[in-house]
Parts: C-alpha cells; sequence; structure tokens
C-alpha cells in the first residue's frame, strides 16, 4: 500500500495576519480529515524570518495537529536543534511523545542559513559544537535521571514515551552529519538521494560500534498538487509553485544539497524539471503503481501560499480518487 504524506509550510506571501490565520486553520482542518482517510504521516519545517512566513514553529503546530488526530504521524524535517535551549526541546519533544502517544519524528538540523543563528544569538562558527552539545543533552535528558548541564545538575522530566528516546534522526548532507549520527548511534537522514553517503554512514557505525539505519529520499523526489485538468492548474497556479521553489533555492549554497532544490526561473522550467508536479487523479494512481509497494505520494496542497479553496480541491481529489486505488 502507498505510504500518502502531506506537507505543509504556512507560506503566505504579504503575511496579511488575518490571511495567515486563516491559512493555518484551514491545515489543521485539512489534517483532521486526512487522518481519517488513512494518511501516514504529516510533513513540518523550521526557517526563521522569512518573507513569506516559512514555518517558524514546528512543535506548536506538531501540538496543534496531535490535538486535532488520532493515527497520522508528524516529522519534522527539520527541527533547527542548535537554535533552541536543548533542555526546552528535551520537555517539550517528551511531551508531544507522550500526548501523540509516539506519533513524532523528529529530523534534527544543523540548518544553513547565518541569518537564522544571528536572529536567536547563536554563534555561527560554533554551530557543530552546539549541534553535538544539544544533542548530547537530550539525549541524556529523556532518561529522566539527574546530569550534569551547564555547570549544574540538572533533571527533566516527565520521560518520554517512546523508549529509550523520542524518534530522532539526524540530518545532513555531509560526511560530518553522518559522523555525528553514528557517533551518537542515531538514524541518518541525508536530504537528497546519497547512496555514497549512506554507505559511508554505515562505515562509520562499525567504527564507532554503533547500530543504526538510513532513511534517505528517493531518487525522485516529487512533490504533487492534485487537480483535475493539469495543464489549467499549471497556467492558473504555477506562480505559487515557483514563489516557494524560488524562495528556498535562494537559500541554498553550493554545499547543500537537498531532494527538493529547484533550479527553475520559469513556471515552464518547474514544470519540466519535475520537482514540484500537478497531477489529475488518474496520473496519481499511476505514479503510485509505477513505484511499487514502497511507494511513497507527497501531496502539498497549500504549496507557495496557494489559494485556500484549491488547496481543498487538491485534498478532496487525492482522498476522493486517489487514495481508494492505492490500498
Amino acid at each position: 500500500m502507498a505510504m500518502s504524506t502531506a506537507r505543509f509550510n504556512f507560506i503566505q506571501p504579504g503575511l496579511e495576519p488575518a490571511e495567515m490565520s486563516d491559512r493555518y486553520r484551514a491545515a489543521l482542518d485539512m489534517v483532521s480529515v486526512m487522518d481519517a482517510k488513512g494518511f501516514a504521516m504529516i510533513s513540518l519545517e523550521e526557517h526563521h524570518g522569512a518573507e513569506n512566513g516559512w514555518s517558524p514553529s514546528p512543535l506548536a503546530t506538531a501540538g496543534l495537529i496531535f490535538g486535532r488526530t488520532q493515527h497520522v504521524g508528524v516529522t519534522i524535517s527539520a527541527l533547527l536543534v542548535p537554535l533552541h535551549d536543548p533542555l526546552r526541546l528535551a520537555e517539550d519533544i517528551a511531551v508531544l511523545d507522550l500526548a501523540s502517544g509516539g506519533r513524532l519524528i523528529v529530523v534534527a538540523g544543523l540548518g544553513y542559513r547565518p541569518e537564522e543563528y544571528a536572529a536567536h544569538g547563536k554563534d555561527w562558527s560554533r554551530r557543530g559544537k552546539l549541534f553535538d552539545e544539544s544533542l548530547d543533552a537530550m539525549l541524556k535528558a529523556w532518561t529522566g535521571e539527574p546530569f550534569e548541564h551547564g555547570g549544574t545538575t540538572v533533571r527533566v522530566t516527565p520521560r518520554p514515551l517512546t523508549q529509550p528516546h523520542p524518534t530522532i534522526l539526524v540530518g545532513g548532507t555531509s560526511q560530518v552529519a553522518a559522523r555525528r549520527a553514528a557517533r551518537f548511534g542515531l538514524p541518518f537522514f541525508p536530504a537528497a538521494n546519497l547512496p555514497e553517503l549512506e554507505a559511508y554512514y554505515y562505515e562509520q557505525c562499525t567504527a564507532q560500534g554503533t547500530q543504526g539505519f538510513c532513511m534517505m529520499p528517493a531518487a525522485q523526489t516529487t512533490m504533487l498538487f492534485v487537480a483535475e485538468d493539469p495543464d489549467k492548474a499549471w497556467a492558473e497556479l504555477g506562480h505559487h509553485l515557483l514563489h516557494e521553489a524560488q524562495t528556498y533555492s535562494g537559500w541554498q549554497t553550493p554545499d547543500i544539497r537537498s531532494a527538493v532544490h529547484s533550479h527553475a526561473t520559469t513556471t515552464d522550467e518547474l514544470r519540466a524539471e519535475g520537482i514540484y508536479r500537478i497531477a489529475s487523479p488518474a496520473e496519481c494512481v499511476a505514479l503510485a503503481e509505477a513505484q511499487g509497494e514502497s511507494a511513497s505520494m507527497v501531496i502539498h496542497p497549500l504549496c507557495g501560499g496557494m489559494p485556500i479553496e484549491r488547496g481543498w480541491e487538491c485534498v478532496q481529489l487525492y482522498t476522493d480518487n486517489v487514495l481508494p486505488h492505492l490500498a
């Protein structure tokens, strides 16, 4: 059976508060429908200071989603761990793990925007050390036992439901990230399909005497928007997809690799590239069938400031005309 995921990052060009409120509330209503229809996962992200409001509070959003659902999981990909107080993170994640019954997955990320570190009073030059110190503190915190932190003895409660700790992976696309994951005995989540990095991670696990697994994106990652007439939808809505693609591309430096890094400058180029795809229900079913038993479908109904009513059309077409064919 294909795994269905929905991505939300709450982009709202213009940042008009009433419209942003509508967007968040619509997303929660959509998630409630997705939960009832058998979606496996909701994907969230973290960025700060974006001119379009791109998803600054994924933990709070995850809590809102868990309050509206019973079954669907939430993946935060990625949570920018060095920007936060690690004990506060450990507490928040433990509470979300408890309240959701273990439905939270966190990909711990380093981040790649110096301006986000500056805004949070963090030293960009120490980001790797901050990341290591935070992961160490969080893993100790989740034991529920006292430990030394910041020159004092601390204890974090309550303990999470998921043992030995909530599901946390280390993200990244460098050998440093792979070594970090292996050193902490944590799973590794490359942001792109990088088989050579996966092999390096397992080599490092062996060298460190740890065990883990690598969860890697497919060779082709596609963000889906469902419409009855894809040609018409591209003409009417393609600029929303392009807005998101260009925003994300503008943050990327040459050393960063990502499965959703577009190089398009026009909607025609974006469509030809294939990272963002508008497909009919029948095309979605064919896409899932072509992937076989391991099919993974990711819909992005509010992509790039998509009008909410068109996002609902995407959700309804997928749940009514695609999902019944994927079992």
